[in-house]
């Protein structure tokens, strides 16, 4: 959601800025644009509604050359999208890109129209703009002093960039919840929201932590904490490479994290077993010790982290014997909280960015929780360092913003969370024995899954013109039935909701019909009779089924069976969400649409 790219070099940075924003549409944006300050000391700005193709052919009819500048791509908040509201914002010799959200913007508009300034677009941005340019023609101070100044006066979650022109010779990053990180080169440096942006440039990279202050040249680095003291931040080397960036074979980025997933697993799984044990190298011994007073556990997550953690509720509860509360985050943090004894809270998201959660967690600091854990895919985000301990899925870069790899890794580390709970409040190796070889199993029968690929396509042709269909299931498998139908929404556009087989008599049975085809996922487990008697009940009513289930699954009524590979109950929501995220994925290719990019939806929801 939005993307910042900004450099000083030596060197013409024109083609680097459009080229490193591209690196960041995985995003989500709706326009982008680009400023830079040229040899003669004039601000050249381009910007564009639409794809960043459309700014590269603008940028590209111009011949721009300047060693300082910003690119932007924005995701509309404050206004609609138009060139107008754009990113980078200008206010005389100030430009700015911006991203998050100021929340007393109003006042600070108002209070800067009575002084004089004019208004081009509707943003927060330009107000950051003309905030600061007050602040400097008012207190004839140094840039960095002008926006510590000015962000004492702003309100929110956000990160900036700013440049001045008369001073082209630096660019200043601050941080206030949202992320930024520095790209280190030899006389050369970088500013991105995303390490993905720099890394056909760069390995060396610094992140910047809450209210750092960054003031960069080409050749020198200074960063300032909130109370203005230099401070030294580590300098990381990244082992991302440049090439996962790229769709290599695949016409997708989705359809290559979907075949990814039973090599992500391994890659989660690897070096966590000891003696049927689990072993997270990233959880210290005084981390641990909250495992063994926990008497219940709260998670809080969006989307599709959301529903990995309604999987989880049910092992915790039938295999650990541990009460657990599912919540979305941004329900979580807008009510009163009653805590139970001894509860841990725990996160969990892709990105470790994702505003609600974050904000839920920060919001459950107030509370007596007995501490908090993240379970996340990128070790330097703002949930890993805000949390008490942090587990990381080992998922790798996931591009699509309809997220694959990622459930399925988190689901992973969440299992294997309950094994290590077993273990330490029961001391029962025979269900940790039982979790470490399932889930050992779990690549394997993923790539047997993925080898039906045809079968789910030739029933994605069937149902590829339908406007409305409803997903079913039972226990672990009803989050699944969720996830498929948000799968089908995100990148189909098609109407999916996903109830509890054991619901229909509660109001779903009204909208069958022979157009509104059921999916029902429905494996070999103790709850298969209960099941089969839901889809007597629909198909009496004439309702159109489709099944996903054992290849021995057994039923004498006219329905639809795709038979599947065999699986273990107890990995089963794993195995089984792999044919629906092919469903969604083979129906959206067949109507065309943006399947890496889905229309109104960003990678990293940050505001």
């Amino acid at each position: 959601m939005c993307g910042i790219v900004a450099a000083v070099t030596q060197r013409n940075i024109t083609n680097f800025l459009v080229e490193s924003i591209k690196k960041l549409e995985y995003r989500g944006y709706d326009s982008s644009g680009l400023a830079i300050i040229d040899y003669k000391n004039n601000i050249i700005r381009i910007r564009c509604v639409g794809k960043v193709q459309e700014l590269i052919k603008k940028v590209n009819k111009k011949k721009i050359f300047g060693n300082i500048g910003v690119a932007h791509t924005r995701w509309a908040t404050h206004g609609k999208i138009s060139k107008e509201n754009t990113h980078p914002h200008i206010s005389s010799n100030i430009i700015v890109v911006h991203n998050g959200i100021i929340e007393n913007t109003s006042s600070l508009r108002l209070f800067l129209k009575k002084k004089g300034y004019i208004f081009y677009s509707d943003t927060d941005t330009e107000v950051i703009a003309h905030l600061l340019h007050w602040e400097q023609n008012k207190t004839k101070n140094t840039l960095k002093k002008v926006i510590q100044n000015t962000i004492e006066r702003l309100h929110g979650n956000y990160s900036m960039v700013v440049i001045d022109r008369n001073n082209p010779s630096r660019l200043l990053a601050v941080r206030s919840k949202s992320p930024l990180v520095i790209g280190l080169g030899i006389e050369e440096n970088f500013v991105a929201s995303d390490q993905i942006a720099l890394l056909n440039i760069t390995k060396r990279f610094i992140y910047l932590e809450e209210n750092d202050i960054a003031v960069i040249t080409k050749k020198e680095i200074n960063i300032f904490n909130k109370d203005n003291f230099i401070i030294k931040r580590q300098e990381i080397l990244s082992n991302i490479e440049y090439k996962s960036v790229k769709k290599g074979k695949y016409r997708h980025f989705m359809e290559k994290e979907i075949y990814e997933q039973p090599q992500s697993i391994r890659n989660t799984l690897e070096n966590r077993f000891r003696k049927n044990k689990i072993y997270f190298s990233e959880l210290k011994l005084k981390d641990e010790n909250f495992f063994y007073n926990t008497e219940h556990i709260q998670i809080v997550a969006c989307g599709t982290s959301y529903n990995a953690a309604m999987v989880s509720r049910y092992w915790f509860e039938s295999l650990a014997n541990i009460p657990c509360d599912v919540e979305i985050a941004s329900e979580f943090s807008s009510r009163k909280l009653a805590i139970r004894k001894n509860s841990l809270l725990i996160t969990l998201s892709q990105s470790g960015e994702t505003a609600d959660t974050l904000s839920a967690l920060r919001y459950s600091k107030k509370f007596g929780y007995l501490g908090n854990l993240t379970i996340c895919n990128m070790e330097n985000s703002s949930l890993v360092k805000e949390s008490d301990c942090y587990i990381l899925t080992k998922a790798g870069l996931e591009i699509g913003v309809a997220s694959t790899k990622s459930f399925t890794t988190q689901l992973t580390v969440l299992l294997m969370l309950v094994a290590k709970i077993i273990n330490f409040k029961q001391k029962n190796n025979d269900i940790t024995k039982k979790i470490i070889k399932t889930l050992n199993i779990l690549p394997t029968r993923i790539e047997e899954i993925l080898k039906k690929n045809k079968l789910i396509k030739n029933l994605a042709d069937k149902l590829v013109n339908k406007k409305n269909i409803l997903f079913l299931g039972r226990g672990d498998e009803y989050p699944i039935a969720i996830e498929g139908a948000l799968k089908l929404k995100e990148i189909s556009y098609i109407h999916a909701e996903a109830y509890p087989a054991g619901e229909l008599k509660h109001g779903p049975l009204a909208v069958i019909d022979k157009n509104t085809p059921i999916i029902i996922i429905a494996p070999k487990n103790t709850l298969l009779d209960k099941i089969k008697k839901n889809i007597t009940e629909i198909s009496s009513r004439g309702g159109v089924i489709y099944i996903f289930s054992n290849e021995d699954f057994d039923y004498e009524e006219n329905v639809t069976v795709i038979k599947l590979p065999y699986v273990e109950e107890l990995i089963a929501p794993m195995f089984y969400v792999i044919p629906l995220q092919l469903f969604a994925y083979y129906i959206a290719l067949s109507k065309g649409k943006n399947i890496d990019q889905p229309r109104h939806l960003a990678k990293s929801v940050t505001v």
